[in-house]
């Protein structure tokens, strides 16, 4: 796999990926939190199914 995720959107996802991942366990303990893991591991990895779907990449180096 090709990374197609850029560095600063790695940091944002994988900050995002566990704010979200932490309303599992603290504040309204829902369910819906586990989306949580999306961004985090694609932040992780660096790699965005969907990008590579519609051809998208924000990683400057990875071209």
């Amino acid at each position: 796999m090709k990374k197609n995720v850029g560095a600063a959107e790695r940091i944002a996802r994988i900050v995002l990926g566990l704010v979200i991942l932490a309303f599992a366990f603290v504040g309204p303990k829902t369910a819906w939190a586990y989306l949580g893991i999306i961004p985090l591991a694609t932040g992780l990895i660096g790699w965005c199914p969907p990008y590579a779907l519609f051809g998208i990449s924000t990683c400057k180096t990875c071209k």
